[in-house]
């Protein structure tokens, strides 16, 4: 692992976009409406895990009989019309802000492109990125590595020389798993407010 990266990949949600409590807020109308369990502590665990996945997972838990695709659309347009209040997480734009055009940078996010693209032209910060990986784009989703070493291909830079960053323990995992730097924003971040 390079302690002079060649290039930077970020997380989308809860790393470059403050959007984990909107996505909260989603998940507990969807939870009312079809009739299951999912708290906060659970959601922030599962980070990075596309919600197709993590309706399959808690179909098996909890014995339902949803349909993952039909409630994974639904969150989906249920999360865009939220949009207007994302927010950027400064402290780490910030990073991609002082190194846009120094070198390549790409997202890397458990989300679906139509959601990820749609933010970032929200925050107004989708040309500092030369690409944008999402959970479309590969087959295993993190903890695997995968999703960043795409990032790392399309960029053209090999992956020890990347640096990577990340708020859940599965991302986290992933980056190492991927050979690259691995920074927790979390230790970057001021303490949320209750």
């Amino acid at each position: 692992m390079s302690s002079h990266p060649q290039a930077l990949i970020f997380d989308f949600d809860g790393t470059l976009a403050d959007t984990m409590p909107l996505h909260f807020r989603v998940w507990q109308v969807l939870a009312e409406r079809h009739g299951f369990v999912f708290p906060r502590e659970r959601l922030y665990a599962m980070g990075g895990i596309p919600t197709r996945d993590i309706l399959k997972t808690l179909r098996a838990e909890q014995g339902l009989s949803l349909d993952p695709l039909a409630v994974a659309k639904e969150k989906e347009e249920a999360y865009l019309a939220l949009l207007d209040e994302v927010l950027p997480i400064p402290e780490i734009l910030a990073i991609a802000q002082a190194h846009a055009g120094r070198m390549p940078m790409a997202v890397a996010s458990g989300g679906t492109r139509r959601i990820i693209e749609r933010v970032l032209q929200h925050l107004g910060i989708r040309h500092l990125f030369a690409a944008v990986v999402t959970s479309e784009d590969v087959v295993n989703q993190k903890p695997a590595p995968d999703i960043f070493l795409e990032a790392a291909r399309r960029l053209g830079v090999p992956p020890p020389q990347c640096r990577a960053y990340e708020d859940t323990e599965l991302g986290l995992a992933a980056i190492r798993a991927a050979g690259m730097d691995a920074v927790d924003v979390r230790t970057r971040l001021p303490e949320p407010a209750n």
